[in-house]
């Protein structure tokens, strides 16, 4: 995948598996996987139950794997197995944004986004003007403001995911790993968060996962896993990726490309078959 950085933005760093196998409950879910992630924005898409979520998770350093392992390649530095990091700085280096965030206890908006800034500050710093103006920048981009002084409990769960996802934001780790960012979040919403996850890969390293797949057919690079394996990686536009993702959900899906090379996704159901009449299908919109 091309960097698509810009010459006066910071460069993020990459990730790299090498060889990497992860088993749980005795059945080993991934299975020698060995991707790059670079910056720019890298969708994992792929049926259920292949992989994608325990693949971010340890991409984050959230579970150990049983065979090989994952490595941060910073610009100009040697790459670090990123089992030896200290939990500081992995945190300060990668952001995780889990499928189902935790949404509980009474704390407002504008607190539950200030504790991205706990990997700056730790659990007893003091937040100065710096947090605060990256609270804010947070809440912005996510147009969460308006809600800054209301519990967490007391929104919709598009809103909740809007507000973790800020407290993602805030931490300003170079390195974003989101899944399921645009759970529960309505149409115009998720364009919006397609439009922002381009622009931070101008300067982030962004991997989400995601079952949206007009969604991800905007990223820089779709990475597609089946069964534990990696089954293409590429560019969207890519003819050779659209097959293999049209192919791991057994023709269910059709990607299509429009007059000006844009991907876009067909519902199986919705595609004018022999003895169809075309006036009859319904064409998905990309969004």
């Amino acid at each position: 995948m091309t960097d698509r950085v810009d010459s006066d933005g910071p460069v993020a760093p990459a990730l790299d598996t090498h060889e990497l196998s992860v088993r749980l409950g005795g059945r080993r879910v991934l299975d020698r996987v060995s991707a790059r992630f670079t910056p720019g924005w890298t969708a994992i898409v792929g049926p259920n139950g292949a992989g994608k979520s325990t693949l971010l998770r340890t991409l984050a350093g959230l579970l150990t794997p049983e065979g090989g392992q994952v490595e941060l390649q910073a610009p100009g530095r040697e790459a670090q197995p990123l089992r030896s990091l200290r939990p500081g700085a992995r945190s300060r280096h990668i952001a995780w944004l889990a499928q189902q965030g935790d949404t509980s206890g009474e704390l407002t908006v504008r607190e539950t986004v200030a504790l991205g800034r706990i990997a700056h500050l730790g659990l007893l710093g003091a937040p100065g003007p710096a947090d605060a103006a990256a609270i804010a920048r947070a809440m912005a981009r996510t147009e969460c403001e308006a809600w800054a002084e209301r519990p967490l409990a007391a929104l919709s769960g598009g809103e909740r995911q809007r507000v973790l996802l800020a407290r993602v934001l805030a931490t300003e780790a170079p390195v974003l790993l989101l899944d399921e960012p645009t759970t529960h979040l309505d149409a115009p919403h998720q364009v919006a968060l397609a439009r922002l996850f381009r622009e931070l890969a101008c300067t982030h390293t962004v991997v989400t996962v995601l079952h949206d797949l007009p969604v991800a057919l905007h990223a820089d690079r779709l990475l597609l896993l089946r069964d534990g394996r990696v089954q293409a990686a590429g560019a969207p536009s890519l003819p050779a990726v659209q097959q293999a993702v049209m192919d791991a959900f057994g023709g269910a899906v059709h990607i299509r490309c429009a007059s000006d090379g844009t991907p876009r996704v067909e519902l199986a159901l919705d595609v004018a078959g022999p003895g169809t009449r075309p006036s009859t299908a319904r064409h998905a919109r990309s969004h």
